[in-house]
C-alpha cells in the first residue's frame, strides 16, 4: 500500500501543476509523514510515556449511532463547540473551511447565494447531502443549500463523513455527509450577542457589516427542555459586479480600462452594478420532554429570511467635454435586480427503547420555501425604473419558486450475537416545486406582476429500505456491512413558455431504482495506529430542475430543456487510510480516495436552437487528504492539511470533446496551515488557506486569472482574538483576508475587513 501511495505522490511532485512553493511544502509535509510512519509501523511494539489523555470524540452520522470517531467506518471530522467558539464564524459553512477533503465556496462572503461544501472532488452540491440535526437541507427544487440565515451560534457541533453514503442516507450522499446538530441547553443559559465591522479601504469588503444574536435556553425538572433564538446580519456591501463590452465607447467618451474575459478575450471596463447589499436573519425553537433516560420526544421549528438588493450603479465612464458621467450604452446594463427567499422548517423527532433492547428512532420534517425570487432586468429597464407606457415584456420580470419536501426516516437498533449491531430502518420522501415567471411593470417593484411569463413543476418522491450491520470480528477489527434499496419517482411535470407554439406540455410520469451497497473495515494494530478502508456505491436522482426546467433564452433563441426521462447519477467509490499518534499531542493521517461517476447528467445540443439534459457522462477522481497536528498542554496546537485531487472527464457522449478534461468545480490542490490557542482569558486562531484555480468552463478554456468572471488561485490569512472580560462577558477581534489578497471567484471576493463583537453569555 506505501509503495501505491508514494508512487502516486512522485506523479504528483512531477505535474507541471506543481508551481509554487506552497504546493512543494505540502508534498514535502506528506513525503516526511510517511516516512515517520513507515519506522513507526516497523516496529513491533510502541511505548509513548505520558500519553495525552482526552475524552474520546463520538460521531453520529457515519453510522446512525453513536460511535467513537476512532473506530468510525469512514474518514470522519468532528467540529465541536469549542472549536466553533474559537474560529466564531458568521456562517455555519464557515465552521469547516480548515477541514482536508472539504471545499467551502464562498466568493463574496456573506453576500453569496450561491455557497456550497463539496467532499473529496465530487463537484457541485447537488452530489453532497447536507442536514441539520438529520433534517435534509438540499432543496427540493435544485438540490442546493442556501446558507443564508443559519447562525453558528446555534449549533452544538458539526459532524463531517467523507465518501459514498447512499447505503445509510440514499441520494445526494455521493461526496459524503454533513451534518449541522443543535443543541439543546442542560440549564439556562442566556447569550447575547453584537457586533459591528467593515472593510479596511471601503468598498473592497462588506462595509458596515452589523450582526445581532440572542438565545435563551433552560431545563425544568430535568425533563422539559427549550430553546429559542434569533440573529441577524446587515451589510451595505461593496461592489461585486462588473459591466464590461467588447468594442470601447464612442469616441468623446473616457474613463473606461482595458480588461480581459476568463476566456483571455478583450474587454473593455466600463462600471459596476453598484454596493451588493444584504441582511438575513434567523428564528429557531424547540422544545423537548425526556419521558425517562431512554425516551425523549422533541419538536423543531427554524425560519431562514434573506434578501439582497444593490445600490445606485457606478459608471467609470465620463463625457470628455462636459464631463457628466455616461452609462454606455444604455443604463440596462449596469442594472441587476434583488431577489431573496423565505424557508421553514418544522421537525418531529422521537426516540425510544423497544422492548428494553431495540433503539427507535423516528424523524418527521417538513422543509417547506415559502419564497425564493429573483428579478431579471428588461432591455429598456432604467435606473429609476421604467418609463410610463413601457411594454411589462421589456420592462423585466420576478421569477419565483416555491417548493416543499416531507421526509419520514423510522430507525431500529439492536445487538445481536453479543458482537454485532444491526441498524435497519425505512425512508419516504416527497418534494414538489413549482416555478412561475410574472411580467413587472417596474422592475424595482417586485409586487407590480401582471401576465404570465412561464411555469414549469413537477413532482418526485423516494421509498427505501437500508439495513448495516456492525460486526466486532476481534477487539481491534470492526467490519461494516450495508445496503440500501431505493425506489424513485417523478410526476405531474408540467411545462408552459407562455407564447411558444406548443407550449403548455405535461408529462408522463417515470420511476427508477437504486441499489447501493457498502463494506468498510476498521484495524488498529497498535494502541496509537488506526487503519480504514471502505468501497461503496452511491447515486443522486434528477432533481425537478433537472427533470422539468425548459426555457428559452431571449438573447441566443436556444431552449434549454429538462428531460423527465432522466436516470440517477451513479458512484463507485474506495478509500483506504491510516492515523497514527507519535509522541504527546502529535498526529498525522493519509487517506487515498477514488471515485469513479457513471450517468453523469449534462446538456446534449440536439441542434442549434435547442438543448437537452440527458445521461451521457463518465468520470474520475482520485486523491489524497493528509495533514499533521500538534498539540500542547499550555493550550497551543499547530496543524496542517492538504488535498490533492485528480479529475477526468472520461466520457460525454453529448460533448466528446470535453474528455480528459478537468471535471468543473474541482480544484487540483487545497492547503490548510494554521495556529489555535486557548489559555486563561486570551483565545487565539490564526489560518492560511489555499485554493488552486478550477474550471467552470467544461473545455477547461477559463483559463484567465484576475479577472471578473475566473476562478482564481488564492491564498488568504484570516485571524481571531478573543478576551474573556469577565465570567460571563467576552470581546473578539477578527481580520478576514488580512493580507488584502486580490481575487476572484467568478464576483470579486472580499479584500480585507475587520469586525468587533461582544459577547454576553450568562
Amino acid at each position: 500500500m506505501y509503495y501505491l501511495i508514494l508512487n502516486f505522490l512522485w506523479k504528483v511532485k512531477r505535474s507541471k501543476r506543481v508551481k509554487t512553493g506552497i504546493k512543494k511544502l505540502f508534498i514535502g509535509l506528506v513525503l516526511f509523514s510517511i516516512s515517520r510512519f513507515s519506522g513507526v509501523c516497523s516496529a513491533k511494539k510502541i511505548k509513548v510515556k505520558n500519553a495525552t489523555q482526552e475524552l474520546p470524540e463520538v460521531v453520529v452520522t457515519a453510522t446512525r449511532t453513536e460511535k467513537e470517531v476512532e473506530i468510525a467506518p469512514a474518514s470522519v471530522n468532528v467540529v465541536t463547540k469549542e472549536k466553533i467558539e474559537l474560529k466564531n464564524p458568521k456562517t455555519i459553512d464557515e465552521t469547516l473551511n480548515d477541514i482536508p477533503g472539504v471545499m467551502v465556496r464562498r466568493g463574496k462572503g456573506l453576500l453569496d447565494t450561491l455557497a456550497f461544501i463539496t467532499l473529496r472532488g465530487v463537484p457541485k452540491q447537488q452530489r453532497t447531502l447536507i442536514m441539520m440535526d438529520g433534517i435534509i437541507l438540499n432543496a427540493p427544487y435544485t438540490g442546493i443549500v442556501r446558507f443564508g440565515g443559519y447562525f453558528p451560534e446555534d449549533l452544538e457541533k458539526v459532524e463531517v463523513v467523507k465518501g459514498p453514503f447512499s447505503s445509510l442516507y440514499g441520494g445526494y450522499a455521493m461526496g459524503g455527509v454533513v451534518n449541522f446538530i443543535t443543541e439543546m441547553p442542560e440549564k439556562r443559559e442566556i447569550v447575547l450577542k453584537t457586533g459591528y465591522g467593515s472593510s479596511f479601504d471601503r468598498g473592497d469588503a462588506m462595509d458596515d457589516l452589523k450582526r445581532v444574536y440572542f438565545s435563551y435556553g433552560d431545563k425544568i425538572a430535568n425533563r422539559f427542555s427549550f430553546f429559542v433564538s434569533y440573529g441577524r446580519h446587515d451589510t451595505e456591501g461593496y461592489p461585486t459586479k462588473f459591466v464590461t463590452r467588447s468594442s470601447p465607447p464612442l469616441a468623446g467618451i473616457s474613463g473606461y480600462e482595458r480588461t480581459y474575459d476568463c476566456y483571455g478575450e478583450l474587454k473593455y471596463l466600463l462600471g459596476d452594478t453598484g454596493d451588493n447589499r444584504w441582511w438575513d436573519d434567523s428564528i429557531t425553537l424547540k422544545a423537548q420532554y425526556e419521558f425517562n433516560k431512554n425516551t425523549k420526544l422533541r419538536l423543531t421549528f427554524m425560519r431562514n429570511r434573506y434578501e439582497y438588493n444593490y445600490d445606485k450603479p457606478h459608471t467609470y465612464l465620463y463625457n470628455i467635454v462636459t464631463m457628466e458621467p455616461v452609462y454606455y450604452p444604455k443604463e440596462k446594463y449596469y442594472l441587476t435586480g434583488p431577489g431573496g427567499r423565505i424557508q421553514n422548517i418544522y421537525a418531529l423527532n422521537f426516540e425510544t427503547l423497544f422492548l428494553n433492547k431495540i433503539k427507535t428512532k423516528l424523524n418527521i420534517s417538513y422543509f417547506d420555501v415559502e419564497e425564493d425570487w429573483y428579478v431579471s432586468v428588461g432591455s429598456r429597464a432604467k435606473i429609476t425604473g421604467c418609463p410610463p407606457g413601457t411594454n411589462p415584456k421589456y420592462c423585466g420580470y420576478i421569477s419565483n419558486t416555491p417548493q416543499n419536501a416531507f421526509t419520514a426516516d423510522l430507525q431500529f437498533t439492536l445487538p445481536i450475537f453479543n458482537n454485532q449491531i444491526l441498524t435497519f430502518g425505512g425512508f419516504y420522501r416527497r418534494e414538489y416545486a413549482n416555478t412561475k415567471e410574472k411580467y413587472l411593470t417596474n422592475w424595482k417593484d417586485e409586487d407590480s406582476t401582471v401576465s404570465l411569463k412561464y411555469q414549469s413543476k413537477g413532482k418526485t418522491r423516494t421509498f427505501a429500505f437500508y439495513i448495516q450491520d456492525e460486526i466486532a470480528l476481534r477487539d481491534n477489527l470492526t467490519a461494516y456491512i450495508g445496503f440500501r434499496q431505493d425506489w424513485w419517482k417523478t410526476w405531474d411535470g408540467y411545462v408552459n413558455q407562455v407564447g411558444i407554439a406548443g407550449y403548455p406540455k405535461e408529462y408522463e410520469s417515470n420511476s427508477e431504482s437504486s441499489f447501493s451497497p457498502k463494506f468498510a473495515i476498521v484495524y488498529k494494530p497498535f494502541k496509537r495506529t488506526i487503519l480504514r478502508g471502505s468501497i461503496g456505491k452511491a447515486f443522486r436522482p434528477p432533481t425537478v430542475y433537472d427533470l422539468y426546467r425548459t426555457w428559452t433564452s431571449s438573447w441566443s433563441g436556444i431552449t434549454y430543456a429538462g428531460n423527465p426521462n432522466l436516470s440517477p447519477e451513479t458512484l463507485t467509490a474506495y478509500d483506504i487510510g491510516i492515523e497514527q499518534k507519535f509522541w504527546k499531542g502529535a498526529k498525522i493521517f493519509l487517506t487515498y480516495f477514488h471515485n469513479y461517476f457513471d450517468d453523469l447528467i449534462y446538456r446534449k445540443t440536439v441542434n442549434a436552437t435547442y438543448q437537452e439534459y440527458i445521461n451521457v457522462g463518465k468520470a474520475e477522481t482520485q486523491g489524497v487528504e493528509t495533514g499533521f497536528e500538534q498539540k500542547f498542554d499550555f493550550g497551543l496546537k499547530f496543524f496542517a492539511n492538504f488535498t490533492y485531487t485528480d479529475s477526468e472527464v472520461k466520457e460525454n457522449k453529448a460533448k466528446p470533446e470535453t474528455e480528459g478534461k478537468r471535471l468543473t468545480y474541482t480544484p487540483l490542490w487545497m492547503g490548510n496551515i494554521g495556529v489555535e490557542f486557548k489559555k486563561g482569558k486570551w483565545s487565539f486562531y490564526i489560518i492560511g488557506r489555499y485554493m488552486d484555480k478550477w474550471y467552470s468552463d467544461d473545455m477547461n478554456k477559463d483559463k484567465k486569472s484576475g479577472v471578473y468572471g475566473s476562478y482564481d488561485e488564492y491564498f488568504v490569512v484570516d485571524m481571531r482574538v478573543n478576551y474573556q472580560i469577565n465570567k460571563w462577558m467576552s470581546l473578539s477581534v477578527s481580520g478576514d483576508n488580512i493580507f488584502d489578497r486580490d481575487y476572484y471567484q467568478y464576483y470579486k471576493a472580499p479584500g480585507a475587513s475587520w469586525f468587533a463583537e461582544l459577547s454576553i453569555k450568562f
